[in-house]
Order: structure tokens, then C-alpha cells, then sequence
């Protein structure tokens, strides 16, 4: 399966690393709802937070309204854990809208 993911990086540093991370965690989501047609994930740091400023945002594409979820946490890794938790959850919502009856 391909996987369509948009990488943007604001005030943070472009990482390979934290990109295939995510990519990975991500890859679950897609194989598991095969509605998800791609993904953007925005890294930001939030300047006004001296604690939690590691910022993850993504945004599902799939059929219907887009799945949105953020995280706020002290590194990027456990902001796209808890992201990636929150899409689940949302995704487990949608999933049973389409089941057919």
C-alpha cells in the first residue's frame, strides 16, 4: 500500500529520523482503515511553552470530513504517539459509521 504523507516542519529542524518515526506509526493506521487516502503532519514548536512545546499535528484524508488531532508534549515522539492515539480513536468512531448493516 502506498502511503501519501506531507511532512511540514515549523521553527523545528527537518529530521529524517522523527519523518520515518512517524511514517512508521502511521503505517499501522493506513493498513488498519484502508479509507485513509493521506496524511499531513506538521511539527511545531511552540515558543510560549517552556515545557510541553513539541508539537505534533496531523490531518487525515479520507472519505468525508478530515480527521484532525494535536498533541502538546516535552518531545516530538510522544507528541505523535498520543496524536496518532487520539486519530485511532477517532477512526474507531468513523469505522462504524460505515459498516454496512
Amino acid at each position: 500500500m502506498i502511503m501519501n504523507v506531507n511532512f511540514q516542519y515549523v521553527d523545528v529542524d527537518k529530521s529524517d529520523t522523527l519523518s520515518a518515526f512517524t511514517r512508521e506509526k502511521l503505517a499501522k493506521l493506513f493498513n488498519r482503515y484502508e479509507f485513509i487516502v493521506g496524511a499531513d503532519v506538521f511539527f511545531k514548536k511552540d515558543l510560549n511553552e517552556p515545557i510541553n512545546n513539541a508539537i505534533c499535528s496531523i490531518r487525515l484524508s479520507l472519505p468525508g470530513p478530515r480527521l484532525f488531532a494535536t498533541s502538546n508534549e516535552k518531545k516530538h515522539e510522544v507528541a505523535v504517539r498520543q496524536t496518532i492515539s487520539d486519530l485511532e480513536r477517532q477512526l474507531k468512531k468513523r469505522k462504524e459509521i460505515y459498516k454496512v448493516y
